[in-house]
């Protein structure tokens, strides 16, 4: 393996540590190498800390090293103008660096390119595309959002192989075992905000809330999870478990105006236009993408996950499928309303295949058309 290659990927390395956490910044990550050497390590931890490059060289020099001639991987093109913290590529010349090796450019079309031009005119090497597809892949959401506008969204289901969800008596706990529910979670980590319909908190009364989750210290955390409801007539109970200051439920003009006075007492309610279909989720996202929301995580049943499917408005699935089969005409599916033609089907890519204990986990991308 190249040499480069070797380092980027520790650089990469060091960006996944901040997985759900960063938001709405990407993940980054930054290693300083001289004389064959690693002398300084950084990330991005979080939305207002330093970022991975000024980290990096910090770190460097907490450790007494000179910076001055050194080499820097970072995972993604640093940027050139001033935010909540100084631009990086001034942290980079004023620390005396030769050489910049860079993973991803930055996806903003407004920045891109910047950076390196930037650090060219000062006289300092730079070379890009080192393990360009992966270090892009790290911030799939971050990349969608920032050329889109609408956050990535991922269709999330455990179901048995027979593709149910639920028995035809609604009983769904537990189908896949702990190892795959673990592994939901950190979906949920690794997203802003975490979408169900009504019929789900009806039925099941979640929380949605993070459990059995390992979280850097306090101050290094990130937003906390947002959690949002369908629920066209506001018949959320005023005691679900799932109401409170992270909660959002998404309501029409038609529900009523004196359940609604409740609910906001309890929770944000959002008013958002009914279609032939169902709620205008393009508008919804549209309405999230500018709150900030970058990745949103669907959690809901058959018709509110085939809301999104068939919409074409899924980024990526993520399913958990346990070695059992139910039957049922009348049973749950994971995908239910009214159905795609074959012609309509749609393909996927980047297609991953894992064991989770018994349990099987799918993940792929919706192609693009």
């Amino acid at each position: 393996m190249p040499i480069d290659e070797q380092r980027m990927r520790e650089a990469l390395r060091l960006a996944k540590r901040a997985k759900g956490e960063t938001s709405p910044n990407p993940l980054v990550g930054a290693v300083l190498f001289k004389s064959g050497k690693i002398i300084g390590r950084g990330w991005h931890r979080r939305a207002g800390m330093l970022h991975a490059e000024a980290e990096a060289i910090a770190d460097a020099k907490c450790r007494g090293h000179q910076t001055k001639g050194a080499t820097l991987y970072v995972t993604l093109e640093p940027c050139s103008t001033h935010g909540r913290t100084p631009p990086c590529t001034m942290a980079i010349a004023e620390a005396g660096i030769a050489r910049v090796v860079v993973g991803a450019t930055d996806p903003n079309p407004v920045h891109a390119g910047l950076g390196f031009r930037w650090l060219k005119r000062r006289g300092i090497s730079v070379e890009h595309g080192v393990l360009s597809g992966e270090a892009a892949e790290i911030n799939l959401a971050f990349n969608h959002w920032i050329t889109t506008g609408l956050p990535f969204v991922t269709v999330k289901a455990a179901m048995t192989l027979d593709g149910k969800i639920a028995t035809a008596t609604g009983e769904s706990k537990w189908i896949t075992g702990p190892e795959a529910r673990r592994e939901g979670m950190k979906l949920r980590h690794e997203s802003d905000a975490i979408l169900v319909g009504i019929n789900t908190i009806l039925a099941d009364d979640p929380k949605l809330t993070l459990r059995d989750i390992r979280r850097p210290k306090v101050e290094w955390r990130g937003p906390a999870l947002r959690r949002i409801v369908l629920d066209p007539k506001a018949r959320t109970p005023l005691s679900a478990r799932v109401l409170g200051e992270q909660t959002t439920i998404i309501v029409s003009r038609d529900a009523p105006a004196s359940k609604l006075a409740q609910l906001k007492q309890r929770c944000r309610v959002i008013t958002c236009p009914l279609t032939k279909r169902g709620f205008s989720l393009r508008q919804l996202l549209r309405k999230l993408g500018r709150q900030g929301c970058m990745h949103l995580l669907v959690e809901g049943g058959g018709e509110t996950n085939a809301a999104f499917i068939e919409t074409g408005l899924t980024n990526r699935i993520a399913f958990f499928y346990a070695p059992k089969i139910l039957g049922g005409r009348d049973a749950k599916t994971a995908v239910a309303g009214k159905g795609l033609t074959l012609a309509q089907g749609l393909p996927l890519e980047t297609i991953r295949w894992r064991n989770l204990g018994s349990d099987l986990m799918l993940t792929a991308c919706i192609a693009s058309t």
